[in-house]
């Protein structure tokens, strides 16, 4: 008869520790609370500063000439055009937006763009439209010195296929920078599309 009694009093121990325990857990649980407020508030306001990296973007503000050339048929001379670009500092310095009005293939052409930088996920960003399509493409890039690479995915009209493009700015000073754009021809092979000389308006 002693040992169910034992047994008995070892549950019992046993299930007054559990119970002890869970209150201990759901302390811990709620010691996990949400940032502190004003910690908070610092980390959101950083990252919607504008810092060094917005201000690499510098030479690319302003009034310029842009001489294009584009490559529809790799075994064919370049279309040549020529076209004006104004890019101005919107939203604090935080985006640069550009308007850029010419022509394309003997054609009226505008566009309109956006470059900045993401404090949060440590990349240059942008966006570009023009009156060419109704999509919007978006890309991501790097700046090494003082070129800055991106990368993008269009879907091509004629085949319905997506590809990856590549976009290089490469500033030579603060009155002169050439774009080259990149991607994929109709075999798939990685050729240039496109070239765009700015010169800045004085």
């Amino acid at each position: 008869m002693r040992i169910p009694s034992i047994v008995q009093h070892l549950v019992l121990v046993v299930g007054l520790a559990v119970a002890a325990a869970a209150p201990a857990a759901d302390k811990t649980k709620k010691a996990a609370a949400p940032p502190d407020e004003k910690a908070a508030m610092e980390a959101m306001a950083k990252a919607g500063t504008p810092g060094e990296a917005h201000k690499k973007l510098e030479p690319l503000a302003g009034s310029f000439d842009a001489k294009s050339r584009s490559w529809m048929d790799p075994s064919k001379p370049p279309e040549e055009s020529s076209a004006t670009s104004v890019r101005k500092w919107v939203l604090g310095n935080r985006f640069l937006q550009e308007d850029y009005s010419g022509t394309f293939m003997g054609q009226p052409f505008t566009g309109i763009g956006y470059q900045g930088y993401d404090n949060v996920n440590k990349r240059y960003v942008g966006s570009w439209m023009d009156t060419m399509g109704t999509a919007m493409m978006t890309s991501t890039g790097s700046m090494s010195g003082k070129v800055l690479k991106s990368t993008s995915a269009m879907t091509d009209p004629v085949t319905g296929k997506s590809g990856k493009y590549t976009m290089t700015v490469n500033i030579a000073d603060n009155d002169h920078h050439t774009l080259e754009m990149w991607g994929p021809d109709a075999a798939g092979k990685n050729v240039k599309w496109m070239e765009i000389s700015y010169t800045r308006r004085k």
